[in-house]
């Protein structure tokens, strides 16, 4: 097991630990949760052993094997399938061995060494990578090219699969959603609720954390604080603990102010001197109770458009694409304000051409497509933070759009977005991505816009920024088109759903569990396409066999009936549990929720959320349980 005792880590002068204490167990499975530079990130460098504490002890077993992803690809002429084999270190160092033994030619040495081999699972290794790289969204071919020829962020997946190609006893994620596209986070969270080892995952995206973990530890105050079970269940018992530490921190406000109204009194009066000094020992010897924080930090909201067009936007069979690449055709779309529109597809089957186009950074190759007049766009990238000056402040930033602004005026804003005091003065370059984005959102929202278009804008959030994002998008009064993984922000703010999908851009019949199922089938279908392209000299096409097949269909309708009927009653369920859940959430999105008149209120909505939350997680094992039993029985038929 992994034991903090009394631990202190400082980083610049500043502490970021003091006297911390937890414990992880083997086989756990850990949320690790805070504000951003609260030190989770120095955690995982002390247990990568790349710094050491400044106080306390950290224990962790020496014969555990670690792996983390990477943060640099080298630029090399290797295929990617090889650079995520590279990942198993125990292999290759075998592999290493078996050349040098046969070069030798000494079989003893070789027969051995295959059999260590074989043991570590070795003449699987080209398969299982192939399927982490699948996962991941890389293609049969793509798994062939050289590191050279991906970007920054597929060089990021190929670290994450070469991290959990690695057969480790600790597996440290760090954001490991920021580079993924919906698809592959849902593929991850699959493979990590079967990773058999111990996990420590920082994340920010709270329906990533949920079915995967199941311990949280909260860093906070410069200590850490454990919680059994999944996120939304240490949201109930914070908030739980936070009321009754504000409760036992009015006590004791009142009752030290008591006592220092009794040692102001009497500590200079004879008859009363000795009582008085006994007050100012116990007030000395007092341990402080901190007053709950309740409030998130980040406060904004989008200030109503100067203008409302209606239509926003027509689009009337709309093609786009890159020079003589084709992406997307036949496009119909009408944007009026109040429109909210989540976009879902595969890698690669063109939602963020869409929005490039939408945003005016890709011409239209064919159709029409109209703007009213007074259209103000607001666009939110990850390739934007680039623009950003790296030698001006935000304040400088801000004046820039904002001329006739005082500073004090745009310094108050700011602060809204947590450039508070002399942040909002320091140069942008040294900041972190989270508070670049933070600050390309504060340009954006400051602008007005009446048509948002978002690509991945939760990419390097925290919790509290995503939550405050959230707020402020559901009350948005323009039109929003929106790309993200963050699967708790497209249901929170999006009334309806768009598939990107062979070329087509149109109304998705379902909720992002009807998405997943959709992704499933095409899977499905793709594995039966391979396997209908490999050569079969085992059978033929002739008429007995195509009605042998259709008998053997009917069969396994009839066999998988009552798995498919307890599917459709469990969806039942799963969408009465997520309206319970928006409801529950919609009342504590209310600030006066939290005030303590409405006290039993908050309890009943937070034990509402828990519960049909817990519920839904119970269901949804059972759902993907028998979804899983459903899809190998598919395979089973489709491998006779």
């Amino acid at each position: 097991m992994i034991i903090f005792s009394d631990i202190q880590l400082l980083r610049g002068g500043k502490v970021l630990l003091e006297n911390a204490t937890a414990t992880i167990n083997p086989g756990d499975k850990v949320g690790l949760v805070g504000k951003n530079g609260c030190g989770k990130s120095t955690l995982f460098a002390l247990l990568k052993n790349e710094l050491s504490l400044d106080g306390g002890n950290c224990q962790f077993p020496s014969n555990w094997e670690l792996a983390w992803v990477a943060q640099e690809t080298p630029a090399l002429e290797r295929a990617a399938i090889e650079y995520v084999i590279d990942g198993d270190r125990e292999y290759r160092e075998l592999e290493r061995q078996l050349i040098a033994a046969e070069l030798a030619d000494n079989g003893n040495k070789v027969a051995e060494l295959h059999g260590k081999i074989d043991t570590i699972g070795g003449y699987s290794i080209n398969a299982r990578a192939a399927e982490l790289l699948n996962g991941l969204g890389f293609s049969q071919h793509q798994m062939q090219w050289n590191l050279t020829q991906f970007s920054g962020g597929w060089r990021m997946r190929l670290n994450l699969a070469q991290a959990l190609l690695c057969r480790s006893d600790l597996l440290l994620l760090d954001e490991p959603t920021n580079h993924l596209d919906l698809d592959a986070v849902m593929w991850l969270e699959k493979w990590l609720q079967s990773y058999r080892g111990t996990l420590v995952l920082i994340s920010h995206d709270r329906d990533f954390l949920d079915p995967v973990i199941n311990r949280i530890i909260h860093v906070e105050n410069q200590t850490m604080n454990s919680y059994t079970g999944n996120y939304s269940s240490f949201e109930v018992q914070r908030a739980e603990k936070l009321v009754l530490q504000q409760a036992m921190f009015q006590k004791q406000q009142k009752q030290m102010t008591h006592m220092q109204s009794y040692i102001e009194r009497f500590r200079y009066k004879a008859s009363k001197a000795r009582q008085a000094q006994s007050r100012i020992k116990a007030l000395e010897r007092m341990e402080k109770v901190l007053p709950a924080q309740l409030d998130n930090p980040f406060t904004f909201e989008f200030r109503e458009p100067s203008a409302l067009p209606n239509p926003i936007l027509m689009m009337d069979h709309v093609a786009a694409g890159y020079d003589d690449l084709l992406i997307l055709e036949k496009i119909r779309l009408n944007l009026v304000p109040g429109s909210r529109i989540g976009l879902l597809g595969r890698n690669g089957a063109g939602k963020s051409t869409l929005i490039k186009m939408l945003a005016g950074d890709l011409p239209a190759k064919a159709g029409d497509m109209a703007f009213s007049q007074g259209v103000k766009i607001g666009y939110f990238a990850q390739h934007q933070l680039e623009t950003l000056y790296l030698d001006d402040t935000p304040v400088q930033h801000m004046a820039r759009i904002a001329p006739n602004s005082t500073e004090q005026q745009l310094r108050d804003y700011l602060g809204s977005f947590g450039f508070i005091g002399d942040k909002a003065l320091e140069k942008v370059g040294p900041f972190s991505g989270g508070e670049k984005a933070r600050l390309v959102l504060a340009l954006i929202v400051w602008q007005r816009p009446n048509l948002l278009l978002l690509d991945e804008p939760t990419n390097h959030l925290d919790l509290d920024m995503r939550q405050a994002l959230t707020f402020a998008l559901q009350s948005y009064e323009g039109a929003m088109v929106i790309v993200s993984h963050d699967r708790y922000l497209l249901r929170a703010t999006t009334d309806d759903l768009y598939l990107v999908h062979d070329r087509q851009v149109v109304p998705f019949d379902g909720d992002l569990s009807d998405y997943h199922k959709w992704l499933s089938e095409q899977q499905r279908n793709e594995r039966r396409e391979q396997q209908a392209a490999k050569p079969d000299t085992n059978k033929d096409n002739s008429a007995a066999s195509r009605k042998e097949q259709k008998r053997l269909d009917a069969e396994f309708r009839k066999q998988t009936a009552p798995i498919r009927k307890e599917l459709t009653k469990l969806e039942k369920q799963m969408d009465k549990l997520n309206a319970i859940i928006t409801a529950a959430e919609t009342a504590l999105s209310d600030s006066t929720i939290y005030e303590p008149e409405n006290k039993a209120q908050m309890n009943e909505q937070l034990k509402l959320q828990g519960n049909a939350k817990s519920d839904l997680e119970d269901i949804e094992v059972a759902w993907m349980e028998l979804q899983e039993q459903l899809e190998e029985m598919e395979s089973q038929l489709n491998a006779e």
